[in-house]
């Protein structure tokens, strides 16, 4: 694509490649980190974890996950869209982290160990989408389909399967951790609804210029 561009746009583009991929490390360290620690290190294994010992831990999950994230690096140079690649691939778990936020913030009866389950539970979901571009799909047990649509596909599943587990741990009741949600919790100030407005208008005459 940087071809297409003239010289003084090449630069801006490229630094918007690498700022999206810089954006999508930076986030999916944090989530590991975050679910590893809290949802499986301070819930299982220590808890009883002082604010040091769970901060020591993210960080170590977070360097073991950038470790693996190195070693498995090498293997996308054969690759003629390592970036595409990528998207693919993070599909396989961004849609159950999606689903556990969107449950766990938007509805109380959202429980641990249904989420824990369906964050589990999705990728196999996911990978049931996508062996089906291998040549498995003439089995007529796969179907194929883009890789978006597989994500979007594997958040429901995942959001069912989590509202299934919920309700049956908890018998419809709320859970006592569950969320109040509030008008004030989404409550912004007129400047910064006019400059997110502005913000939108000005990626989408982007989009629209160079898609």
């Amino acid at each position: 694509m940087l071809q297409f561009l003239p010289v003084g746009l090449k630069g801006v583009a490229f630094a918007a490649l690498t700022a999206a991929i810089v954006s999508s490390l930076a986030s999916m360290l944090n989530s590991t980190s975050t679910i590893f620690t809290m949802d499986i290190y301070k819930e299982y294994i220590n808890k009883t974890a002082t604010d040091k010992q769970t901060v020591n831990m993210g960080r170590i999950s977070a360097t073991v996950a950038l470790i693996i994230a190195c070693i498995m690096a090498p293997l996308l140079g054969s690759l003629d869209q390592a970036f595409q690649f990528i998207q693919e691939y993070t599909g396989v778990v961004s849609p159950g982290i999606l689903a556990v936020f969107l449950l766990g913030l938007f509805w109380k009866k959202t429980t641990n160990k249904s989420a824990i389950i369906g964050v589990v539970l999705s990728i196999p979901i996911a990978m049931y989408f996508k062996v089906a571009p291998k040549g498995w799909s003439k089995s007529g047990l796969f179907i194929e389909i883009p890789f978006m649509d597989q994500m979007g596909y594997t958040l429901l599943l995942t959001m069912l399967i989590i509202i299934i587990s919920s309700c049956i741990q908890h018998k419809g009741r709320n859970d006592e951790k569950g969320i109040e949600i509030t008008k004030e919790l989404f409550k912004t100030s007129p400047i910064f609804n006019i400059g997110a407005f502005a913000i939108m208008l000005i990626l989408t005459a982007l989009y629209a210029l160079f898609w």
